[in-house]
């Protein structure tokens, strides 16, 4: 029988699982596929981990390493959807909650090394055995263009601005090299004194395989952020910080110290000694730091000069106003992919204490994609907001294969402990790449590999010529690594016939302002760019475009002919489970989900001619645009139609057009009795499931909610469970 893996991820999208999965399960079964589920959540990973110290009846399979394995087959049909990237304090609460559980798991401190194949995003790179295809659907586009989202009035006085180093920075001190033979090889560090200490002993390559070396400067960096911090003062403008601390999972934490510690220079120049020798880094962010203090002796008065630097330094962006919550208090709360386009879309202005918008200076340090975004906010500058009822779109096609570039580079990130060398040195003892460094800095590697690299320009010249639209390989002249890409793209794009397209090489600045000109005009680009930039490109555009990057399309084509099938971007949305815990309402939205499962059941019938799935995939999208256009997607608001009432609806109009189709009669006749019961009752059914908001829930844990409390909280009422599982039968 066929087969769709289906994940069990977190917060939000786990929650609309327990909705909408059943749905799935019953009309996937129609057309004989089964839709099993595997456990990737934070919690399931934590405990994975800890299998060899769990009771028999408490372990868990690693559910990733099977799906990572699953990836390289043929057969492989995954549904992706949103996972924590986890940062420490996620990770430290996740164990909490699960010790409570029941769960005999080790204290982090006293595992930080298991529990480091946890912290951050380990589950992408082991299921992107594909590179990636995002884009907008043509039903989303139109819809967007009849029902415009609200995009904020941009001011030509706005002094919002980016802030990023000019030097001495990771795009400024990068070396790339092509390897000619497969080869294993060494990175260590050479000190002063003519020490070696091997940072990785073992690093294979595989022959044409490219491996960078860069490092930031922490002298430089800490001068650039005290520089930021004065200039924002001057400016009267909010000072904020945008990271990928959860993606970037060791150097971006330690860059968020240092801005912490620059923010807060007075309290560091008379506390630091005490401060970093209790840990309170700010790596973890201000938070971190605050609960820190009750175990110090004279914690109140350090709390006491935080305050005083709060009160005294530049105002900043905030996280939750009401709550005191500022854009320094937790690494993973502000992360760049999503804060910067919500920023630009919001007039360039963040939330300030008093619940405000407000121009912004926005930190973002290394240089390396620091430039699209102000090329952004120059052209918003110069010509007001986007229209999205006019506006074009900006797909993309992201090399990511294989771990493609920074995204994989974790295991290869060392804050240097002191000044010297760092090398990489291959078997012969001839070294590839060396930097002088000093103690502070943090020094990385990444690895793109070349089978990905010809994927990934095969795949742009396909959709180069499927959807008639120009393509913009977004590469760097600047940048060792993109100077490298450039010269293979144009080796393998002679590889394909491309009689006729319109495809470029530009530098990120220049294919931003090039996609920007376009958009304006109402025309299209495929923006075609390395593993950070896709990330970052998919959320920029589609939420200028759609109003949220949820809505995107997001396919992975696996190198090995499977398919994985991504959800579309937008996070695991904590902010929603704290909505449900509350009010009994989640507004998450699962357009993201219709969109993917469609493209699985495609890629049912385009690999193993599952007609049936091609008709339940052409019906599932009839559906999904009908529901646009009749405005069924979750409201914000309590009392209002939510996750669960947009999947009763989902599954009506989906009832609906499977019964109407004249494809197969064999499906017609089987959905015609479970489209008469739905629309029958209707309104009775819709009204129950909002009957049910409006009061607290127990779901019985956040990070491992109780299987039986969800499965009622969102599967409430009977008599729309009734027909579903009736189709199982």
């Amino acid at each position: 029988m066929a087969k769709i893996i289906w994940t069990r991820t977190d917060e939000a999208p786990l929650l609309a699982t327990y909705s909408l999965k059943p749905v799935v399960e019953a009309f996937a079964a129609t057309a004989g596929i089964e839709v099993e589920t595997r456990d990737i959540s934070l919690a399931g990973r934590i405990l994975a981990q800890f299998a060899d110290q769990l009771p028999e009846e408490q372990k868990v399979s690693d559910a990733l390493a099977e799906l990572g394995a699953m990836a390289k087959t043929p057969e492989a049909n995954i549904i992706k959807l949103p996972n924590i990237s986890a940062s420490v304090p996620q990770l430290k609460a996740a164990v909490k909650e699960l010790q409570e559980q029941g769960y005999d798991l080790p204290e982090y401190e006293d595992a930080k090394d298991r529990y480091a194949a946890v912290i951050g995003s380990n589950v992408n790179p082991v299921l992107r055995e594909g590179n990636s295809d995002r884009r907008a659907p043509v039903a989303v586009k139109n819809f967007v263009k009849k029902f415009p989202h609200r995009m904020g009035e941009w001011s030509a006085d706005s002094k919002t601005n980016v802030a990023t180093m000019a030097a001495d920075d990771f795009r400024a001190n990068e070396k790339s090299v092509i390897m000619d033979e497969a080869d294993t090889v060494v990175i260590k560090h050479v000190a002063a004194d003519g020490t070696e200490t091997v940072l990785k002993d073992s690093l294979p390559l595989l022959k044409g395989e490219v491996i960078d070396g860069t490092f930031i400067s922490a002298k430089a960096l800490d001068a650039f952020l005290l520089e930021q911090v004065k200039r924002a003062k001057e400016e009267g403008i909010l000072f904020s910080a945008h990271m990928k601390a959860t993606m970037m999972k060791v150097s971006d934490p330690i860059i968020f110290g240092h801005i912490v510690r620059a923010y807060f220079a007075d309290v560091y120049a008379q506390y630091g000694e005490q401060l970093l020798a209790a840990g309170l880094n700010g790596e973890n962010g201000l938070a971190a730091i605050y609960a820190g203090l009750d175990k110090l002796d004279n914690g109140a008065e350090i709390k006491a000069a935080f305050d005083k630097g709060l009160e005294e330094g530049p105002d900043l962006a905030m996280v939750n106003s009401a709550k005191g919550i500022t854009n320094l208090h937790v690494p993973s709360d502000v992360i760049i992919d999503a804060s910067m386009p919500a920023m630009i879309r919001t007039s360039g202005q963040m939330w300030n204490k008093d619940d405000q918008t407000q121009d912004t200076l926005a930190v973002i340090p290394d240089s390396s994609y620091a430039g699209v975004y102000q090329t952004v906010i120059d052209d918003c500058r110069a010509n007001g907001a986007f229209d999205p009822t006019t506006m074009g779109t900006v797909p993309n096609v992201g090399l990511m294969a294989q771990k493609a570039e920074e995204y994989g580079s974790h295991d290869k990130t060392f804050r240097i402990d002191a000044d010297g060398k760092v090398q990489v040195v291959a078997s012969n003892g001839d070294v590839l790449i060396e930097h002088d460094v000093e103690k502070g800095d943090i020094w990385r590697a990444c690895q793109t590999k070349d089978a990905p690299i010809q994927d990934w320009v095969k795949l742009a010249v396909n959709r180069a010529r499927l959807s008639g639209m120009p393509a913009v390989f977004w590469l760097d002249p600047a940048r060792a690594h993109d100077r490298t890409l450039t010269s293979l793209v144009e080796k393998y794009l002679g590889d394909h016939d491309t009689e006729g397209l319109d495809i470029q090489i530009l530098s990120p600045v220049e294919a931003t302002q090039h996609a920007v000109d376009r958009i304006r005009r109402g025309e299209d680009t495929i923006s075609v760019t390395g593993n950070v930039l896709r990330d970052y490109n998919t959320d920029l555009f589609p939420i200028l475009e759609l109003g949220t990057s949820a809505k995107m399309l997001s396919v992975v084509p696996l190198m090995a002919g499977g398919g994985l099938f991504e959800t579309g971007a937008g996070g695991s949305a904590p902010k929603h489970v704290q909505q449900v815990i509350e009010e009994n309402h989640l507004r998450w939205d699962s357009l993201g989900e219709f969109l993917a499962l469609a493209e699985s059941f495609r890629h049912e019938l385009n690999t193993r001619g599952n007609t049936k799935a091609g008709i339940l995939a052409d019906a599932l999208d009839r559906a999904t645009e009908k529901l646009l256009n009749e405005e069924k997607s979750p409201s914000r608001k309590v009392g209002e139609i939510d996750n669960r009432g947009s999947h009763f609806w989902l599954a009506t109009y989906w009832a609906d057009e499977l019964t109407n189709q004249t494809e197969d009669a064999e499906l017609a006749e089987t959905f015609k009795p479970v489209a008469e019961a739905l629309n029958s009752q209707a309104a009775d059914i819709d009204a129950a499931l909002i009957n049910e908001q409006g009061k607290p829930v127990d779901l019985g844990g956040y990070y491992a909610p109780s299987e039986e409390k969800t499965s009622e909280v969102m599967r409430p009422v009977a008599a729309f469970n009734e027909i579903i599982d009736s189709l199982k039968k």
